[in-house]
């Protein structure tokens, strides 16, 4: 498989080209004295460099070995144990923590950028960190104080790991039916029992401690979600110092054996009895958890972003390279016995669908992380109020979207290898398998879906639709003439979404199947036209500057393969949103 190599030139010309981020640092407070273009500059070089070195090389061979459980202990990959504590020396575990705990305090926007080369590196290594630091984003902003002195600086510093302990081998995504008990004790401590399953991160052998975030109920608790408690349960017991006492009552009971992401411990987790902290206010444990769970799905739609840009790496380098045949027009390397199969056309097709995919995925995953860091820092409340709408708006897109345009981009990336591309050595069958379960975890696709049409558009009867509508919109209208291959099919993309979603609130008034009849197909419908409006502002850029660079050439040229052969998917994917919900139901259960 092809070295990876970290994409700091695109992100690069996202921050200061298209988003112009270091100006508005340069205006917040907060920021100002914390960030600077520069400064970004170097964190993503320094990081980036590191994740090529140490962690890219140990995919291959994490995955062939796979983690071992012996007894209740696993054992992670060789090589991982070394290259973790490298990359929680250097800081990147805490790498958007907050600075008062210890963290380095940088803005979501740098933090994106270093989960998507850690996760393109070695997805499996990068989800340990990525529980870290979503657990630690809980506590932030959940736990009491004195449990965050404790808890968050050996955290940010990679010294103890975080789990998030949510599914139970009777419950899945109706975390209603959760049984795991938390009994009150006499100290202020909560005894904590039941079992987990699925938890990423459970038990390893990279971290001296493990923090698990347990939902569970207090015996007094109402049923369903309302009664849900969120619980601090660590793997080894703490004192008022931070030192590590005796073992806690929590064990591994074992492994899951996966389809992929072979190197990351999935595991089955029983406490029995063990100690445990309540986290923010009893029967809220949910919204609490719902913090690191917002987190962790951006993260996971960056983690389909990251396997589509290792796989167009390791593709465009073997197109580049492989001979086969001669171009359609005649040779162009008439000095060799074939051309290179990049030549042909279906291998640019399926190129320029990863490239435009990838990079049109980069700048959702940007704007998103954006959109946090105003909600965060910015003084206007009205700004922030804005940005937190979108976030909540486009967070079910973020995770779907970019998870199934990334198993799209692997398997291009498979195809364009043929043979090769089957066969483990090349790299690209493992990238699959690892990406499927993006698709899957953290709410699967479907789930995503209906919660953008269910909660985020039905449930508010659009308002927060109509604000990025609007943008959209204004942003199209406004351009000059000169950019009218890109405003009017933009224009009419984004038109088209208020048609459906006006179609879709009206039918789901009158009969609730439609909106899950029509959910998938409608977030894919609002991602191609997202990411053609993202497109439409990286081609402005471009075109201005189309002359002076041969990085702007290939991104305007992107962008024109974006607008003609990608965004007109959103006409078949609209009629079947308005095929509605009655061909569903024509069958009964037990005819399917």
């Amino acid at each position: 498989m092809s070295d990876y190599l970290p994409p700091l030139r695109d992100m690069a010309f996202l921050f200061n080209e298209v988003f112009d981020i270091p100006a508005w640092w340069a205006q917040t407070p907060a920021l100002v004295e914390q960030v600077d273009a520069d400064t970004a500059r170097a964190v993503l070089e320094q990081a980036g460099k590191l994740i090529a070195q140490r962690v890219a090389p140990l995919n291959r061979s994490g995955d062939e070995q796979g983690c071992r459980w012996e007894a209740g202990q696993v054992h992670t990959p060789d090589g991982f144990v070394d290259a973790y504590r490298a990359f929680a020396d250097d800081g990147w575990v805490g790498v958007a923590g907050a600075a008062e705990y210890g963290g380095m305090g940088m803005p979501k926007v740098i933090a994106a950028q270093l989960e998507e080369m850690l996760n393109a590196a070695n997805l499996s290594f990068g989800l340990y960190p990525m529980l870290t630091a979503g657990a630690c984003l809980a506590l932030l902003n959940h736990a009491s104080e004195p449990l965050k002195a404790l808890y968050l600086p050996p955290m940010y510093q990679g010294r103890w790991a975080g789990s998030m302990c949510l599914t139970e081998p009777h419950a899945g995504t109706d975390l209603g039916l959760l049984r795991t008990r938390a009994e009150p004790g006499t100290d202020g401590s909560y005894c904590i029992s039941g079992t987990k399953m699925f938890i990423t991160g459970g038990e390893q052998d990279l971290t001296e401690n493990i923090i698990h975030l347990v939902l569970a109920r207090l015996p007094d608790a109402p049923a369903g979600p309302k009664g849900i408690s969120l619980f601090l349960v660590p793997k080894v017991l703490v004192d008022t110092e931070g030192a590590l006492g005796e073992a806690n009552a929590v064990s591994c009971g074992s492994i899951e054996h996966k389809m992929g992401i072979k190197a990351s411990a999935t595991c089955v987790m029983n406490f029995d009895g063990a100690v445990g902290y309540l986290v923010g206010e009893p029967n809220k444990g949910l919204n609490a958890m719902f913090t690191m769970m917002n987190y962790e799905r951006l993260g996971v739609g960056i983690q389909g972003l990251a396997l589509g840009e290792r796989s167009y790496q390791g593709a465009l380098a073997y197109a580049r390279d492989r001979l086969q045949g001669r171009a359609a027009t005649g040779a162009e390397a008439p000095a060799q016995s074939a051309d290179p199969i990049i030549v042909h056309a279906d291998v640019r097709r399926m190129l320029l669908t990863m490239k435009a995919l990838n990079e049109g995925g980069r700048a959702f995953s940007t704007y998103v992380a954006l959109q946090l860091d105003l909600a965060r820092y910015s003084e206007d409340p009205g700004t922030r109020a804005r940005a937190e709408a979108k976030v909540a708006l486009l967070t079910p897109v973020a995770k779907a979207f970019m998870t199934d345009m990334g198993l799209e981009t692997t398997v291009h990336g498979q195809q364009v290898l043929g043979g090769h591309g089957y066969i483990r050595e090349w790299g690209q069958e493992q990238l699959i398998r690892d990406c499927r379960i993006t698709q899957i975890y953290e709410g699967t696709n479907g789930i995503q879906a209906l919660d953008l049409v269910g909660r985020k558009l039905f449930g508010e009867g659009g308002k927060a639709y109509r604000s990025v509508s609007d943008e959209i919109a204004a942003y199209a209208e406004a351009l000059p003439a000169q950019y009218a291959e890109f405003s009017a099919p933009l224009l009419a993309a984004v038109r088209n979404l208020d048609d459906l979603t006006a179609w879709l609130l009206d039918r789901g008034q009158g009969n609730p199947q439609e909106l899950g009849a029509a959910a998938v197909e409608y977030l894919q419908v609002f991602g191609y036209t997202f990411y053609a409006y993202l497109w439409a502002r990286m081609a402005v850029v471009c075109q201005d500057q189309a002359a002076a660079e041969p990085f702007h050439q290939s991104k305007l040229g992107t962008a024109r393969f974006y607008f003609a052969r990608l965004l007109p998917r959103i006409h078949s994917l609209s009629a079947s949103v308005r095929a509605g919900s009655d061909s569903l139901y024509l069958l009964e259960g037990w005819q399917l």
